[in-house]
């Protein structure tokens, strides 16, 4: 039954995301956040004041100008053209980032505290600077010094890279390299029917990015998308950081991009005349061992049904970020408690227009874009229950069950 006090999405609008050093790469790290809440604010048709709140992931404030407490989510509303008195966060729970802000936003909704709110992240790889560190205090005169690329071995200094973490979990659970390799061509197949057939028109702001000579390049697709990739030709891949599985192939790139939702009280969005999109059902949170990180969007799943009081029957659709292909398909064995027929039955539902191996990975943004593709997916096949999970920053997951009415 609609409720007043309901949490409802009234816009949701992305980048599209780009390749490592690709289209998006100049683009300065306030305004990559500014262009989606910019576009949120204008396809709901509101005033820039009726916002409350902004809530945005920001995983790594070194891309920033200012990458010493950056406050980047207000730099970024007020490039946005939200007026100066909008309250924000800025806040890192890394890959989980967007979705977490989705939750933050509908729990102060849910408190009375505020009754509209801009949800979101961004990521910039391309902007990430070498570091140097120790020459505080010692400085320097005659002697070498190290730059230290903080994107080599991603992952954390006092634990192992996560994709040896992954390779370690997978193996575990009986998957095989062809197994990573065969859902990686799926993410990229289902990506393209997606585009072919329009779908991602309703989530994708198309960009005008600047060239050195005449008329801007308009990006429109995501670049991480490999039209031309085969199961062969990701066999052929080296596998990373002496693990045996995982390849530049059978996960998701560095990739650039920012994503926004407006959610309101469904009170207010009547109040406005808006339309609403979709409603946050629930939305859980969990944390596991810091390096079994392909679990963690099972276990968030698991909670978020026993939250809603839902079963796995009851969802249309779903998508597990593709992290690394490894992880959607650990995390349904979780989820289904390694029944080889459940499991089956959730492949089906799983990801159906692909998820980052193809999209691509901007950290931080990744947990929104989610809720917006489930969101027109479900609108397009005429309303139903969706969950979307992802995993993060050492072994963090959240997961949000939404619905199209």
């Amino acid at each position: 039954m609609a409720n007043e006090n309901d949490v409802v999405i009234v816009a949701a609008a992305r980048t599209p995301f780009g390749r490592f050093g690709g289209s998006l790469r100049d683009i300065d790290y306030y305004e990559l956040g500014a262009i989606p809440m910019r576009e949120v604010v204008k396809r709901a048709g509101v005033k820039p004041n009726v916002v409350n709140e902004v809530f945005w992931g920001v995983g790594d404030t070194s891309a920033c100008r200012d990458p010493y407490t950056p406050v980047a989510a207000r730099q970024s509303l007020i490039r946005a053209g939200l007026p100066h008195e909008t309250v924000s966060i800025s806040f890192d729970m890394a890959c989980v980032s967007a979705m977490h802000a989705v939750k933050l936003a509908a729990m102060e909704m849910k408190a009375g505290e505020i009754e509209v709110a801009i949800a979101g992240g961004a990521t910039s790889f391309g902007q990430s600077p070498l570091v140097v560190r120790g020459l505080r205090f010692n400085g320097y005169r005659l002697t070498d010094i190290k730059m230290e690329d903080p994107l080599v071995a991603l992952g954390y200094k006092d634990f192992n890279p996560v994709s040896v973490d992954t390779d370690n979990v997978t193996a575990e659970y009986g998957f095989t390299r062809q197994d990573l390799d065969e859902w990686a061509l799926r993410s990229h197949q289902n990506y393209g029917r997606a585009w072919n057939a329009g779908k991602f028109k309703d989530e994708i702001m198309p960009l005008p990015i600047p060239q050195p000579k005449g008329e801007p390049k308009i990006l429109e697709i995501d670049e991480q998308y490999r039209p031309d990739t085969t199961l062969e030709g990701l066999a052929k891949l080296k596998t990373v950081y002496n693990t045996k599985m995982i390849t530049a192939g059978n996960a998701p790139g560095l990739n650039d991009g920012a994503t926004a939702i407006m959610l309101m009280t469904r009170k207010r969005a009547k109040e406005l005349g808006l339309a609403v999109l979709g409603v946050i059902v629930a939305s859980t949170s969990v944390a596991i061992n810091a390096s079994r990180m392909p679990e963690g969007p099972g276990f968030a799943m698991l909670k978020a049904l026993q939250k809603a009081n839902l079963t796995w029957n009851d969802m249309a659709i779903m998508e597990i970020n593709e992290a690394f292909a490894a992880v959607p398909l650990v995390s349904m064995m979780v989820a289904v408690d390694k029944d080889k027929s459940k499991y089956k039955a959730m492949v089906e539902k799983m990801n159906p227009n692909g998820s980052a191996v193809a999209i691509g990975h901007p950290n931080t943004a990744s947990g929104a874009r989610i809720i917006m593709n489930l969101m027109f997916e479900l609108r397009r096949r005429g309303g139903g229950y969706a969950m979307g999970s992802l995993c993060g920053g050492l072994a963090q997951a959240d997961a949000c069950i939404i619905k199209v009415e």
